[in-house]
């Protein structure tokens, strides 16, 4: 037994002594070249790179740690999609898919809203793919890089390495770089939500527009038609010299401005639906009638509080990159090829006399980013504060403007009672006709400007398209 132990304990020191002599001999060719490239080249080259792995596994502030815990998912619970990951670790993101459109399904609102979003070009959502794919690229600037060196030493003689460079130390620049790039992303989001809302709120008014001078011009028909018939009956009268020219001649002239108001509105109208036509995928023509609008849930932020909340992140990532850049840092390389080598270098920013101003002055942009943020949460209660005391005021507006035009509705047809009784002229009646086509003008007008209001209101809140549409 002990013979055999000791047959196995040479040839155990055998095994271990082989790939020392393998070694020596593969170190004894360096000098010599195969095809012109230099063998021993490769040992220094894995070395580098074994190294670098290492370092940046132990020092990369985390990277490695964020890739594994996303390639894998924990027993039992089901594997997220890259967008489901995006909107989780990030608060704006989550709270644009969360958005729903207050647009009633089956409406006239919602069918002008897919028809001008079907030919939407999205130019911001192109954007918003390139952040995502920066997003992508910085997510992995803490792995070592590579690349070729080529410098020409004198006139014949050219020196070609290859570089390897990992990051050990630069006081959280790499980290700014992922943070800046995840806002970036944010940003475009909010960009593409933003111009999605503007999109449809366009096709919406440009719908509401033609809505308006539609029924403006059934009105403006309407009461063309009862003027022409008091410019007949007056007609008749002068005549038969019971009435004055100089009326009739007043009633032409109203004639006139009724025409010219019919013709004002079947214009803009058209005009209207030429527009609305050219943005929308379908057509639009065959379109009618207004949606009641669901009350808005409080809670949901303004799109431009998001969009400062974003910017907010990105501008404190950039100052913090920056700052970085002021302060040395500490970066393993190796070289392989014409001249090996390797270390360890302390280099980056030079410090100066101004380097402390410089770096106050980066914490200032940081609280600048923060006092934006504020003033945009302001100036957006202040504009949604003052759109809702506006739709209280039309609503109220309105109801009086349809009380008003019922009472002129009655009063004219106390008047054509008496004129048809004789107590009344001709133009005692067109005299309060034309009140009472002016009620029903302003009744109108009120109906479609609290439309817009209460779409607008949906716009600033981004609430007129669905945020996981979108």
């Amino acid at each position: 037994m002990a013979r055999r132990d000791g047959r196995a304990v040479q040839k155990t020191g055998a095994t271990k002594r082989a790939p020392t002599q393998k070694a020596g001999s593969v170190m004894g060719m360096r000098g010599k070249q195969v095809n012109g490239r230099a063998l021993g080249a490769r040992r220094p080259l894995t070395l580098a790179c074994a190294c670098a792995l290492g370092l940046a596994g132990c020092l990369g502030g985390g990277g490695g740690n964020e890739v594994s815990r996303l390639a894998t998912d924990a027993a039992g619970t089901p594997r997220l999609t890259p967008a489901e990951r995006e909107a989780a670790a990030s608060p704006v993101i989550t709270a644009l898919q969360a958005r729903r459109s207050i647009l009633p399904q089956g409406s006239s609102y919602s069918a002008v809203s897919d028809a001008v979003l079907a030919a939407n070009s999205r130019t911001a959502e192109a954007e918003l793919r390139a952040a995502r794919l920066r997003a992508t690229a910085a997510s992995k600037n803490w792995l070592p890089q590579i690349g070729p060196s080529i410098s020409l030493t004198s006139l014949s003689d050219v020196v070609t390495n290859i570089v390897l460079e990992q990051v050990l130390f630069d006081h959280g620049r790499l980290k700014a770089e992922r943070a800046f790039a995840k806002a970036d992303v944010e940003v475009a989001a909010v960009d593409l939500a933003d111009d999605t809302n503007a999109r449809v709120f366009t096709g919406l008014s440009l719908y509401l527009d033609a809505a308006e001078a539609r029924e403006r011009r059934a009105l403006d028909a309407r009461t063309l038609g009862d003027m022409t018939q008091f410019e007949w009956i007056m007609r008749q009268r002068v005549q038969g010299g019971v009435s004055d020219r100089s009326d009739l001649s007043v009633l032409g002239q109203k004639l006139g401005e009724i025409r010219l108001s019919l013709t004002s509105a079947e214009e803009a109208e058209q005009t209207a639906l030429a527009e609305l036509s050219a943005m929308a995928a379908s057509p639009v023509d065959g379109i009618m009638g207004l949606a009641d609008l669901p009350e808005i849930a409080p809670g949901a932020r303004p799109l431009s509080v998001l969009r400062a909340m974003a910017e907010e992140d990105r501008s404190v990532a950039e100052a913090r990159t920056e700052r970085a850049g002021l302060l040395p840092g500490v970066t393993a390389s190796g070289t392989v090829g014409s001249d090996n080598g390797g270390g360890i270098n302390l280099g980056g920013g030079l410090l100066g006399l101004g380097t402390g101003d410089s770096l106050r002055a980066i914490e200032m942009q940081k609280d600048a980013a923060a006092r934006k943020t504020r003033q945009a949460e302001e100036d957006a209660a202040r504009a949604l504060r003052r759109l809702e005391q506006r739709i209280l005021a039309l609503d109220r507006q309105r109801g009086e403007a349809a009380s008003l035009a019922a009472q002129a509705r009655a009063n004219l047809d106390l008047f054509q009672e008496q004129y048809d009784s004789g107590q009344r002229q001709v133009m005692d009646v067109v005299g309060v006709y034309e009140t009472f086509a002016a009620r029903e003008s302003a009744r109108v007008s009120l109906k479609y400007e609290l439309a817009r209001a209460r779409l607008q209101s949906a716009r600033l809140l981004g609430l007129l398209a669905d945020g996981s549409r979108i």
